[in-house]
C-alpha cells in the first residue's frame, strides 16, 4: 500500500520533467495530440461549444492562447472551457479504458492552451500530457468502476489530470504538483444524469475541468496549500465517490514500467465505446457469413452493465441520445455503412429504415462479461436471420483498443475524415503534419 498517493502521483508526475522520452512514449504522445484535434475541431461548429463560446465572449480575457470554436486568443483557462467542450461533443475522444476514462478532452484542452499562453516548447506540452495522463489514469484505477456509478470520470478525474498537465507547464515541482491534485479534488464534479439524461451538460463536463484544473495549477504555484490527505483519507476524494478509500495498489500497478499514454484505446466509432465490441463483432460476423441487412430478422448482444444500463434506448430523439443507443447505432452501420459523423445528422436519425430497424434490436446484461468489465469490454453477439438460421460470435476486444490499436493509417485515415469536414484540406495536411513530425505548438486553425 503506498503511503500517501498524492505525494507518489506528484513525485510520478514531477519525474517527467526530466524522464526520457523513448520513441514509443514521443509517437504515442503526438497521436494523441492529433487524435484531439481530430474530435475537437468538429466540435467547434456545434453546440454546445459554439453557444459556450457566445456567452464567455466577454470574459475571455487577455493571453495568447487558442479558442478554437472562434479563433480568437485569450486566456488559458478561457481557451481549456471552450476547446475541451468541443473536444467531448462528437464522441471520438480517447479512453483509457481499464479506467473508463477519457483523458485526453480535459488534459490536453488544459495542456496545449497553458503551453500556449506560456510560450512553451513542444516537448514541455508533451511532458505535461504524459504526466496529467499518468496521474489521471491511474486515479481513475483506484475508484472504478463503483465511481462510475454517480460520477463521470472525465469530468471528476479529469480535473486532476488538467491540473498536472497546468502545474508542469507552470514549472511545478512535486510540491506544487501535490497541491494542485490536493485542491482539484474539490473542484471536481460532473454527476451520471447530466452524463445519461437529456441536455448539454455533458460536453461541458471536460471543460470544465480543464478549466478547473488549470485554477488549481495557478493557485498552486503561488503558494496555495490542500490537504495532503485528500484522495485517500475517510472524509477524502474516493472515499466520498466511490465504494472505498481507493484500490492504491491497482493504481500503482506498473509505475515506472509503462505509462498509460501508451495504452490509449482510439476511438473507431463516434458513439459511445460501450457499444464498440458489438459494432465490431456484427461487422465480423457479417464478413464471414456474407448476409444482408433484409436477411436479419433479430439481433440480440449480451455485454456488460454498461452496455445495458446505459446504451439501452431504444427511442433516441437527439442526437446525443442516438450516440448512446446501441439499437441506433448497429441499425445505422448496417444503412450507412459506419457509425461516423453522418449517423448524427439530422437526415439520418430521421431516416425511416434506420428506425423501422431498431426494434429487432435487443440488448441485455450478461453476468460473466459484467465481472470481467472495466479491464476487459466485451460482446456476445447473436444474429437470428429469417431462415431461422441463427448465428454467434464473442467478441473479445474492440478495434481501437491497446490489445487491437489503430495503424497509425487508420488513425491518420480517422483524423482526416473527421477534421476534414470543418477545415481546408491544405490547413488538414499542414496540421496533420506539425502535430506528427514538427517541434512547434499547434496554433490556431481557420474553420471553414
Amino acid at each position: 500500500m503506498i503511503n500517501n498517493p498524492i505525494q507518489s502521483l506528484a513525485e510520478a508526475a514531477a519525474s517527467w520533467h526530466q524522464s526520457p522520452l523513448s520513441d514509443d512514449i514521443s509517437q504515442a504522445t503526438r497521436r494523441a495530440i492529433l487524435d484531439w484535434f481530430a474530435t475537437t475541431l468538429p466540435g467547434c461548429v456545434q453546440p454546445p461549444a459554439m453557444l459556450l463560446a457566445a456567452a464567455c465572449h466577454s470574459s475571455r480575457g487577455n493571453g495568447k492562447a487558442v479558442c478554437y470554436v472562434d479563433g480568437s486568443l485569450g486566456s488559458a483557462r478561457h481557451a481549456a472551457l471552450i476547446n475541451g467542450t468541443a473536444s467531448h461533443t462528437v464522441e471520438f475522444d480517447d479512453i483509457f479504458k481499464d479506467g473508463g476514462y477519457h483523458p485526453g478532452s480535459p488534459t490536453i484542452a488544459a495542456a496545449l492552451a497553458v503551453a500556449q499562453d506560456q510560450e512553451a516548447s513542444l516537448e514541455q506540452l508533451h511532458r505535461a500530457i504524459i504526466a496529467g495522463y499518468e496521474v489521471g489514469c491511474r486515479i481513475s484505477l483506484a475508484i472504478q468502476p463503483s465511481h462510475y456509478t454517480y460520477w463521470h470520470i472525465t469530468s471528476t478525474v479529469g480535473t486532476i489530470g488538467a491540473a498536472v498537465a497546468a502545474a508542469m507547464l507552470l514549472k511545478g515541482d512535486a510540491t506544487i504538483i501535490a497541491n494542485a491534485i490536493a485542491l482539484a479534488t474539490s473542484f471536481a464534479g460532473g454527476h451520471q444524469q447530466n452524463l445519461q439524461g437529456e441536455g448539454m451538460a455533458k460536453a461541458m463536463h471536460p471543460g470544465h475541468a480543464a478549466d478547473a484544473g488549470i485554477l488549481a495549477a495557478m493557485a498552486a504555484a503561488e503558494g496555495m496549500t490542500g490537504s495532503m490527505d485528500s484522495l485517500h483519507a475517510p472524509k477524502g476524494y474516493a472515499a466520498a465517490t466511490s465504494a472505498s478509500t481507493g484500490n492504491w495498489d491497482a493504481a500503482f500497478e506498473g509505475l515506472g514500467e509503462w505509462t498509460p499514454i501508451t495504452r490509449m484505446t482510439v476511438k473507431n466509432h463516434g458513439c459511445c465505446g460501450h457499444i464498440f465490441p458489438a459494432l465490431d463483432g456484427l461487422r465480423i460476423l457479417q464478413s464471414e457469413h456474407d448476409f444482408a441487412v433484409e436477411d436479419i430478422h433479430s439481433i440480440h448482444i449480451e455485454g456488460y452493465g454498461p452496455t445495458y444500463n446505459m446504451c439501452n434506448r431504444p427511442a433516441p430523439k437527439s442526437a446525443q441520445e442516438a450516440r448512446f443507443s446501441i439499437q441506433y447505432c448497429i441499425a445505422a452501420q448496417f444503412f450507412l455503412g459506419a457509425v461516423r459523423l453522418s449517423a448524427f445528422t439530422e437526415t439520418a436519425l430521421a431516416r425511416e429504415d434506420i428506425r423501422a430497424f431498431m426494434p429487432r434490436v435487443s440488448v441485455s446484461e450478461d453476468a460473466e462479461l459484467a465481472a470481467a468489465y472495466p479491464r476487459k469490454r466485451m460482446a456476445r453477439i447473436n444474429v437470428t436471420l429469417n431462415n431461422g438460421q441463427t448465428l454467434n460470435h464473442f467478441q473479445q476486444t474492440r478495434k481501437g483498443d491497446p490489445e487491437n490499436p489503430l495503424t497509425d493509417a487508420e488513425m491518420i485515415a480517422k483524423y482526416d475524415e473527421l477534421a476534414g469536414s470543418v477545415i481546408a484540406p491544405e490547413t488538414r495536411v499542414n496540421l496533420r503534419h506539425q502535430i506528427l513530425h514538427s517541434h512547434n505548438l499547434p496554433q490556431e486553425v481557420a474553420l471553414q
